[in-house]
């Protein structure tokens, strides 16, 4: 009963549909328990942390108890904060992706109430609201509650701390005799105990403990990225620390497959291992892993299950887990057997929260790095190279390639010159241009401006007056070759021998890439990142 699939649980194929467009393959505990006796229509206590999955625990049957012919208010469901009645409505409009018939209307303090009369008149069968803001409704005729058939108290010792406790029961009043009742609660105090007993009949009790984690064997990072610069930063991360064997994790199995596709792109062995594979594939894969063949497994927390290899150095959290008990079982795949181990975690924008909760929930510190620049990368890939070369010097066997040596020396070169030729040759490989010189990440080294919130990295052309050069010749040149809207770009300033543009920074590869060969009025220009002297002139 621990891990049910949702295909399982008799959802409509819709909700499933959806479901699984939001990356999750099976239910978590609270799900799997409390979705199937929410179906059934009776009352339910359930006891769990932020961070189980509750939200899709009660939102699922609520809407797949709704009747999308009847516009009437049929559900309401009550939170603590606003910004709890924002997280939950996206929830339910992620759920509903395939079902256009239902609507649910957010309406809480803060916002202006004008704005909530008229969508309410408009209809809608699920609100989902704060308790003030929803009793306000109540004695303005806006919201009836005549209709309700569900109610549902979300994170309610969290409303009951914040003094909701006479607008919740006043609310509960108004509520047709026949219905269900859903309260959901981290603690069950002595008053939301007497709640229940009051407004709920026969209910379900519905605990999910969970485990406490401790790993100090595991060294625990996070990196502040953009979605989009996510790969270039696993990639560095792979280049830095060279791991034997690590492990990535992404939340679906269409992120596995695309982040599989990319890494082999870019020469990296990777292969993935997500619940599409079947039983003779996932064994395949898993003996290459082992084996070494692929230095790199790309899975999903439900299909990492069964991994069991002790030598993975590294766990990378390509996606933040929806879960925190799957970030435990993530990390815990290294520091195997006395061994110590790293995790990294890549983190965009407001999953900060999602890591606060982690950390609180595994009571370690996850600490912020920055990424490495791409010169740290360089020095790092020169290193290794430098201790493969003494590896090969140490175990001999070199004749025939210094007879090709000493064809290569002779009177005008030493053999000194010759191996600093060959370094030289292979550092270079790997050794980055002007445009790789742009730390797309944390643009090391960069001018950065700002500009009604853009981050703007001027560029350096050098070609000006001199040669009949006019704000529309860049712009359009910009344009053709790079891609990059002419109204995207910030100031242009152009002087007698040379011109400098500013490029918001998610566009400057792609300027330097495409200006490489540009001719500007017949003149083949040169186009880098703007060193500080020359822009100070």
């Amino acid at each position: 009963m621990e891990h049910l699939k949702f295909e399982e649980m008799g959802i409509s194929p819709e909700l499933c549909r959806a479901i699984k467009d939001m990356g999750f393959e099976e239910a978590t505990p609270i799900q799997s328990k409390a979705i199937s006796a929410a179906l059934s229509g009776r009352d339910i206590i359930g006891q769990s942390q932020t961070g189980t999955g509750k939200t899709a625990a009660f939102g699922i049957p609520c809407i797949e108890r709704i009747n999308p012919d009847d516009r009437r208010l049929q559900a309401v469901i009550l939170c603590p904060t606003r910004e709890l009645a924002i997280q939950v409505s996206e929830e339910f409009r992620r759920l509903l992706k395939y079902k256009d018939n239902i609507r649910v209307l957010p309406i809480y303090g803060g916002q202006p109430i004008d704005r909530q009369i008229t969508a309410l008149k408009k209809g809608a069968q699920i609100i989902i609201g704060t308790p003030g803001r929803v009793m306000d409704h109540m004695r303005r005729r806006t919201l009836k509650m005549e209709t309700v058939q569900m109610m549902i108290l979300d994170e309610a010792d969290e409303m009951l701390d914040m003094g909701f406790r006479e607008d919740i029961e006043t609310i509960l009043v108004k509520i047709p005799a026949e219905h269900q009742t859903m309260l959901f609660s981290a603690t069950l105090s002595p008053e939301i105990l007497d709640i229940t007993k009051r407004f709920q009949t026969d209910p379900e009790f519905i605990k999910v403990v969970r485990k406490e984690l401790t790993v100090p064997s595991i060294e625990q990072y996070y990196f502040d990225v953009k979605e989009k610069t996510k790969l270039e930063a696993l990639t560095r991360m792979i280049d830095i620390y060279d791991p034997k064997l690590a492990l990535i994790f992404c939340n679906t199995k269409k992120r596995v497959d695309d982040l599989v596709e990319a890494l082999q792109g870019r020469g990296y062995f990777a292969e993935a291992l997500h619940g599409d594979l079947k039983q003779p594939q996932r064994d395949k894969v898993m003996q290459k892993f082992r084996n070494g063949t692929i230095e790199l497994l790309v899975a999903t927390d439900v299909a990492a299950r069964g991994i069991d290899v002790d030598d993975i150095d590294i766990v990378f959290n390509y996606d933040i887990p929806q879960d925190e008990e799957y970030y435990v079982h993530r990390i815990g795949r290294t520091g195997r057997a006395g061994r110590s181990g790293k995790a990294f975690t890549f983190c965009v924008g407001k999953e900060i929260y999602k890591l606060r909760d982690i950390m609180r929930y595994t009571k370690t510190k996850i600490v912020q790095q920055k990424l490495p620049t791409l010169s740290d990368v360089e020095e790092m890939k020169t290193a290794i190279f430098l201790e493969h070369i003494q590896e090969t010097l140490k175990e001999g066997h070199l004749m025939p390639y210094i007879d090709m040596a000493e064809r290569l020396a002779g009177e005008e070169y030493t053999a000194l010159d010759v191996a600093a030729a060959l370094i030289k040759y292979h550092v270079s490989a790997f050794r980055t241009d002007d445009a790789e010189i742009l730390d797309d990440i944390n643009l090391g080294g960069t001018e950065i401006y700002g500009g009604s919130g853009e981050k703007m990295v001027r560029v350096f052309i050098n070609a000006g007056k001199k040669q009949k050069i006019r704000t529309k010749d860049v712009v359009g040149a910009i344009a053709n070759e790079a891609g990059v809207p002419g109204k995207a770009l910030g100031a242009i300033d152009i002087f007698d021998d040379y011109t400098f543009v500013d490029v918001p920074h998610e566009y400057v590869r792609d300027v330097l890439y495409g200006m490489k060969n540009c001719r500007l009025k017949n003149k083949k220009v040169h186009v880098e990142i703007a060193k500080k002297e020359k822009h100070k002139k």
